[in-house]
């Protein structure tokens, strides 16, 4: 027996309590994975020789990283985020590219999102008005938090509205064109608000002539013919000047121009606003409004943001307006067992680990995005403390042997 044994044995066994601690020490670290000790047999043996090999103790092969998936637990931060299945957050730190499993995140005075460390998380840029993606490549994510968003003038209008088939137009007098009406509120291009006012006059058997006014000597915007079921089958432009004055559009869409109630010299002007009727019918019930929508908007503050299970982070603002303004990118590995520990609950790249693979949530192998939760670390305490008292026996037991040897050696020395 060598002291090279045991004291082989003290080093591995003091290494796995190196690690049995970190473990422990980090369990509640959010996104951390914990190690394990994984030990080789050391043996020493003459060349060309397959017998008479005498064991000479034990190595430290490696400390491998257990990417188990962690427990998710709510939080109440709207921007916080946990991967449920395979992924990376991706982060952009001082020093370049890393990776984190770690989803606290914030915004910092600038309105970029960032990790606890302050580094940047990275993702993909989206156009607000379409909801797309700009670009397949990894940005900084900015929030406007320094000024308000611009306001947005209204360009269209959809209407759900049920026109009475009931009504009788020969009747006398006619029901007041104020019967049928309805308004909402569009904007200009300084987010000034305006009414848009609608009116409807049954002038023909499945024939209503629109209008924006009250007055008696208004000009029509135009007209919307049905078909015996209540269906919208025509919808035909006013034009004065024309014989015959209503032209069909060709489509469920009429056009008209709103006077901007601004006081500003010079102002915006009119607001051109298109108006889809496609949702209109004319059936026997009475005359209902379902549903009035459009697409402009005054500036805003934002007030939120909240995150969807595709990494889409949707910005709601004191105006009313919810968008989408950006998409968290996620980031996968060939050999993910190959990732370095950087520090700060961030991995790097190694030749070992593979380039990282960029994509989305949801998509392809990667992960689902739950919000308002984080991922705990995979640490089973239980089970530390287990591996820490047999590392423990493991620590004693070598020393042991230490002590052996040294006594059969002082019983040598003593020899007469």
């Amino acid at each position: 027996m060598g002291f090279n044994h045991g004291l082989s044995g003290l080093n591995a066994a003091s290494k796995n309590l190196d690690v049995i601690g970190h473990n422990i020490s980090n369990s509640n670290t959010t996104g951390f994975k914990s190690s394990r000790t994984e030990f080789n047999e050391m043996v020493a043996s003459a060349m060309g020789s397959s017998s008479g090999s005498s064991g000479i103790g034990v190595s430290v092969a490696t400390v491998s990283q257990q990417f188990s998936q962690g427990v998710i637990s709510s939080s109440t931060n709207g921007l916080d985020m946990a991967i449920n299945g395979d992924g990376f957050f991706v982060v952009q730190t001082g020093s370049g590219v890393a990776y984190t499993r770690n989803g606290a995140f914030q915004l910092n005075k600038s309105g970029e999102l960032v990790t606890v460390n302050g580094d940047n998380v990275q993702g993909y840029a989206i156009d607000t008005e379409t909801g797309l993606r700009t670009s397949v490549a990894l940005t900084n994510l900015v929030f406007p938090t320094g000024s308000p968003i611009a306001a947005k003038a209204t360009e269209n209008v959809t209407a759900t509205i049920n026109l009475d088939a009931r009504v009788d137009h020969t009747e006398t007098p006619a029901p007041a064109r104020s019967t049928y009406g309805t308004s909402l509120e569009v904007f200009d291009e300084q987010g000034m608000a305006t009414p848009l006012t609608m009116y409807f006059e049954k002038t023909d058997a499945n024939t209503w002539t629109m209008y924006d006014s009250l007055d008696a000597t208004a000009e029509p915007i135009g007209q919307l013919t049905f078909d015996s079921t209540g269906k919208l089958v025509g919808v035909a432009s006013y034009d004065g000047t024309a014989t015959p004055p209503f032209t069909p559009t060709g489509g469920t869409t009429l056009s008209t121009t709103v006077t901007s109630t601004n006081p500003n010299t010079p102002n915006p002007g009119s607001v051109n606003v298109d108006i889809d009727l496609s949702g209109v019918t004319q059936l026997g019930s009475s005359f209902s409004v379902a549903r009035l929508t459009q697409d402009g908007y005054a500036s805003g503050e934002l007030t939120a943001v909240n995150v969807g299970s595709d990494g889409t982070l949707m910005a709601t603002y004191s105006n009313g307006v919810t968008r989408a303004e950006a998409q968290v990118a996620l980031a996968k590995f060939t050999n993910t067992q190959g990732l370095v520990p950087d520090g700060n609950n961030n991995w790097v790249t190694s030749s070992d680990s593979g380039p990282a693979i960029y994509g989305t949530a949801g998509s392809g192998s990667f992960g689902a995005i739950q919000g308002s939760a984080l991922e705990e670390s995979n640490v089973d305490l239980t089970a530390q403390l287990v591996n820490m008292m047999t590392a423990q026996r493991a620590y004693q037991a070598n020393a042991q042997t230490i002590k052996t040897q040294d006594q059969i050696f002082s019983t040598l020395v003593n020899l007469r």
